[in-house]
């Protein structure tokens, strides 16, 4: 791996930057030319579109500079290419001489008139009329084009995504149930349902996914998985900072961002891509591939594919009990018992198409497909075979010795008795009275069971799961005779976990369980219709209108269904039904009991809306926005929430805005009705956790009460400097007042009386509950933080170079937490919050309070290169969100990223990379034997160290 260093470092000094691009351009009118050229060279030109109709341009094929190739695509026709304070731009001239043009080409004004990557590129989120560029926008936006997003060692869209935005941040997964199959993503410091995600400016379905074990911030949280989507699909994503419910709906909080697909109708690319961490595991295997058709002149198909596998990774040390267990002669356990690390990707494949038609200039249909399916298989906690209840562990003697757990299979009281089995030491297999049940040949051997026969070292249960997704959309959008545009669509969405646990039990089936589950699966289907239009009036040619509105109609479903009977079945040694009595053993598959069909059914509600939204043009200098939204939910009632904005350019140089607007999130159907039982960690130890809807009785009793939106205000203000072509920067102060925050509670004991009650409503697999957790508003936060990008194109070492410094600062405070009234052992009563103190501290300071990303993008003849400096600011972790004292303070964190390419000929590409180059790791973790994890799980800069990977990419 040092050689491997070596040579990115020697390398990377001869990189340097004067991009090229393929162009492959048949002769065409000059207003079909240039589109295409701007999308090959995924930028933005202006051009007069009627006198560009006119015109007829040369063919363009071939790697060019973006300078050199408008000027051979113009070469000969009355259009020649401008630079002014406006930006890029085609304008018309009478008569040119091409001599001219060419000299123009060669010569070294040039670089004035054309600079790296200077053409801005624009984008249609965050307004309802005409699209805007980062610069132009009155709130914050950012606007990543395809390759720099895909110039990077990370191969899913989240983590992509998370590398060029400092705000938006996504950790590993290791342990945490469902959260493991879909990670969870934060912009802004939000939940992962408070950001909302278009395609093709439609809105995104949710995942099935809700994240029981979201890390405390996204716990409870049902987001939009982004990984299905291919990053071949792409042509750029816009990510717009700012809450916008009042003009997109709800989730709308964090912010909006908008993946733009590819409509290329011609050419494409496939690339190969293999990898591995530093530490030798983790082996990647990614096939992408893009293709671009033709329908006649006025249409298009575009169709991207990937193929993904990826081993796990271990980042684990010994527990310290099981290390105990192995110094006392047990041999039958694994080393080491728990794995930390990244899950195994059996497989992804993505596959998306986007299509559109245009019949006249005034009518286009479109459509886009996308279709996804990947398994994945991670780990849970090790079961320990001395201290694991309800499965080796059974109720403490007179004495308060701990006793092995034994079943008497031919019942309580008959037939042969079974002795007890003290836990006197750390090796119960050697003890006498367990000797005595483990000799199968003798009455009692054959009547008595323990689980340590057959799992003498414990066991650790495999979690995993098949993720399906479909998500498709048709729409037909133009011009009215009146000169409204119209744009009406309908989506279909649809995602799916058929989740799978082995090498686990069912405790009370006893020997006769069997070791593989499938414990049912979980799905979201959302229908969406929706109407948007728009109008531009002109007032006495003064004052500017833009006037959009629209009407939306959503219905979203949530199921869930039933797992195999033996993943939840109770068994006699839980209940037996003819004596009422329980031995004390667990139900359901270990680990993630299985959907019973008490918890199984399909809750569904439908929604509309009806929005407005103004923007007004007061003068070439002042530009301001109202916009406002009504919807009504068939669950809970209705909500209004408006947004005002504005920008004033000061100068040439210097633009202010700002926005002001409120927003909600409705709670989802998932969490209002969602059961579900997973395995956590407690200050005493492993216990089942059991989440159940708010209309539970148990919840009631506990508190709960029916979910109602989260509220937000958002505020923000920024200045924008455009210092000249090549330097601009934008500030922005943002803060997020959040009320009523939709989460699920700490973990809350249940009492006896409890349990009792859940078995007399049906539930009496509730006899292995240890606590319980339900769906609540329970909280109010305020966040508040900065966001500054500089992008800066000049020259180093007499090389063109490209330069971008983000920085992001986030600080969320929880402002007030709902307080509950609890009865005391002594009768008397109490307030107590539902949180607990490492809960908020989770909530506050899991992610780090600063970010920072330092880019240089350069290319030199056949070389290019994409060099990122990383910073992360420290942060907390309530380690195994037990709440039990594993309080992890880790400090701050630096890592290098290095993608180097080199161009073989004109379609061939290689490229060598690093993410993470120094193979930097994250503080070591104090608790490491508590459970075996070597670093803090939720370290914004992963656990597995160094990635580098090779690329070979062809476009054609």
């Amino acid at each position: 791996m040092r050689l491997f260093v070596l040579i990115i470092i020697v390398i990377s000094y001869q990189a340097i930057a004067n991009n090229k691009y393929q162009f492959d351009i048949p002769p065409l009118t000059a207003d079909k030319s240039l589109i295409l050229f701007a999308q090959q060279a995924n930028t933005t030109l202006l051009f007069p579109i009627e006198l560009a109709e006119k015109e007829i341009t040369n063919s363009l094929s071939g790697y060019y500079t973006i300078e050199l190739a408008l000027v051979k695509l113009l070469e000969g026709t009355a259009l020649y290419p401008v630079k002014d304070k406006k930006g890029l731009s085609v304008k018309t001239i009478m008569q040119v001489d091409p001599s001219n043009l060419q000299d123009l080409a060669n010569s070294d004004i040039t670089d004035d008139i054309f600079y790296l990557n200077g053409m801005e590129k624009i984008a249609v989120v965050g307004t309802r009329s005409a699209p805007r560029s980062v610069i132009d926008s009155p709130v914050p936006l950012d606007i990543i084009g395809v390759a720099e997003f895909t110039q990077q060692g990370s191969t899913d869209i989240t983590s992509m995504l998370s590398t060029l935005v400092p705000s938006f941040n996504v950790n590993d997964q290791p342990i945490n149930d469902a959260s493991s199959l879909v990670r969870p993503a934060n912009l802004r410091g939000m939940a992962s349902d408070h950001t909302l995600i278009l395609v093709n400016g439609k809105r995104r379905h949710r995942s099935s996914a809700i994240t029981f074990l979201g890390g405390s911030l996204s716990d409870g949280a049902q987001g939009v998985d982004i990984s299905n989507i291919p990053a071949s699909s792409l042509q750029q994503i816009e990510v717009l900072r700012d809450g916008a419910a009042a003009q997109y709906g709800s989730d709308a909080i964090a912010g909006v961002i908008n993946f733009v697909l590819n409509d290329n109708n011609q050419g494409g690319m496939f690339e190969a891509r293999i990898g591995q961490f530093g530490e030798g595991d983790g082996e990647l295997v990614q096939i992408q591939g893009n293709l671009g058709f033709a329908i006649e002149e006025q249409g298009f198909v575009n169709i991207s594919t990937e193929y993904k596998q990826q081993n796990e990774t271990n980042r684990s040390v010994q527990r310290a009990d099981a290390l105990e267990l192995i110094n006392s002669g047990n041999d039958g356990v694994a080393d080491p018992a728990q794995v930390w690390g990244s899950p195994k990707v059996n497989y992804a494949l993505k596959f998306l198409i986007n299509m559109g038609y245009e019949f006249d200039s005034a009518i286009e249909l479109y459509s886009f497909t996308n279709l996804a399916q990947r398994k994945i298989q991670g780990g849970f906690y090790y079961r320990n075979p001395q201290t694991r209840d309800g499965v080796f562990k059974g109720s403490p003697d007179e004495n308060g010795i701990t006793t092995l757990l034994v079943a008497d299979l031919d019942g309580i009281e008959q037939g042969v008795s079974c002795p007890q089995v003290l836990i006197t030491d750390n090796n119960v297999l050697d003890d006498s009275d367990y000797l005595l049940i483990a000799d199968n040949s003798t009455a009692i051997g054959q009547n008595c069971f323990s689980f340590n026969e057959i799992l003498p070292g414990g066991f650790t249960p495999q979690f995993g799961g098949t993720i399906s997704d479909v998500s498709w959309a048709l729409g037909i959008k133009g011009k009215t005779t009146s000169e409204w545009d119209y744009d009406l669509s309908i989506g279909l969405g649809y995602s799916e976990i058929d989740y799978s646990v082995s090498n686990t039990v069912n405790p009370s089936l006893g020997p006769n369980t069997p070791f593989s589950f499938n414990p049912g699966l979980a799905s979201q289907l959302e229908k969406n219709i929706n109407l948007d239009l728009f109008k531009q009036f002109n007032i006495d040619e003064e004052y500017q209108i833009n006037f959009a509105t629209g009407l939306e109609w959503r219905r979203e479903s949530y199921r869930q269904k039933a797992g195999d009977l033996e993943s939840y079945v109770v068994g006699d040694l839980a209940f037996d039904p003819s004596t009422g009595l329980t031995q004390g053993f667990g139900v359901g598959s270990n680990g993630f009991p299985g959907y019973n069909p008490q918890s199984a059914g399909k809750w569904s509600r439908g929604n509309w809306a009806i929005y407005g939204d103004f923007e007004i043009h007061m003068s070439d200098a002042f530009l301001f926005g109202v916009a406002a939204r009504y919807e009504n939910f068939s669950d809970f009632g209705s909500t209004l929430d408006g947004k005002v904005s504005a920008r004033m350019i000061l100068n040439d140089s210097l633009t202010l805005r700002g926005s002001l607007s409120t927003g909600f999130k409705a709670p989802t159907v998932g969490q209002s009705n969602v059961v579900n039982v997973t395995t956590a960690f407690s200050p005493d130890g492993l216990e089942d956790q059991a989440t159940l809807p708010p209309t539970n009785a148990i919840s009631i009793q506990l508190g709960a009460t029916p979910l109602r939106p989260e509220e937000s205000i958002n505020t923000s203000f920024g200045l924008v400097g455009e210092i000249d072509k090549q330097l601009y920067f934008t500030l922005d102060y943002f803060n997020i007042k959040l009320h009523d925050r939709i989460s699920t509670t700490s973990a809350l004991t249940l009492t006896q009386q409890d349990i009792q009650t859940l078995v007399a409503a049906g539930s009496t697999e509730a006899i292995s509950y240890g606590s319980a957790k339900y769906f609540t508003n329970d909280f109010d936060t305020k966040t508040q933080g900065l966001d500054l990008v500089v992008n800066y194109e000049t020259y180093l070492f007499n090389i063109p170079s490209r330069l971008m410094f983000t920085y992001n600062w986030t600080d969320t405070q929880v402002d007030r937490v709902t307080l509950y009234t609890r009865t005391g052992v002594d009768g008397s009563s109490y307030l107590e919050s539902n949180l607990t103190p490492q809960r908020i501290q989770m909530i506050e300071d899991n992610l780090p309070a600063d970010r920072v990303s330092l880019s240089i993008i350069q290319a030199f003849n056949k070389i290019s290169s994409n060099i990122r400096l990383n910073f992360y600011g420290g942060f907390y972790e309530d380690h195994l969100d037990a709440a039990a004292g594993l309080d992890i303070y880790a400090g701050s964190e630096l890592t290098l990223d290095v993608d180097l390419s080199y161009q073989l000929d004109a379609n061939f590409k290689l490229s060598l990379g690093a993410k993470n180059l120094f193979d930097n790791r994250p503080d070591n973790n104090p608790f490491s034997g508590d459970a075996g994890a070597l670093y803090p799980a939720t370290s914004p800069i992963g656990i597995n160290g160094g990635f580098y990977y090779l690329r070979a990419i062809y476009e054609f």
